[in-house]
């Protein structure tokens, strides 16, 4: 299993950038090349635990499912399908920074199905977590 966390600040109340993060269909836009898609809504609402977004291009891709949620604090997801992975786990945290701004960490650990070496996996998951965090801090200015 390969873990990578990557720890930044954005520029936004807490509660608005978890809402950013949990509704998982709002963050393509703003991420290069792929979609989020809501394909099965959650418990109690659309973006819930339970939720399940189709995350690619054109209806190919990967499905993730929201596992946990500690409102404005932690959301956890993992890959159910579409990756060859024997498991794929996010957790992302939200705490209060200075001047109104929300200290995130990502975390990503990924035990793929096949052989691949743990530095490039780790680099890879650095990459998307980056991507994911780029993505908010424009949404969020």
């Amino acid at each position: 299993m390969v873990t990578s966390t990557v720890e930044t600040v954005i520029a936004a109340p807490r509660d608005v950038v978890y809402k950013f993060f949990t509704e998982r269909d709002g963050i393509g836009p703003y991420l290069p090349v792929v979609n989020f898609k809501l394909k099965k809504p959650g418990a109690g609402s659309a973006s819930g635990v339970g939720a399940q977004y189709l995350i690619g291009v054109g209806g190919l891709g990967i499905t993730e499912e929201t596992t946990q949620l500690v409102p404005n604090e932690r959301m956890e997801y993992k890959i159910v399908a579409g990756a060859p992975v024997k498991r794929h786990v996010g957790t992302i945290t939200f705490a209060d920074a200075d001047n109104n701004s929300t200290a995130v960490s990502y975390t990503m650990e990924s035990e793929p199905s096949l052989p691949v070496p743990a530095k490039v996996l780790e680099m890879g998951l650095r990459s998307l977590i980056n991507q994911f965090l780029g993505g908010a801090k424009k949404a969020l200015r």
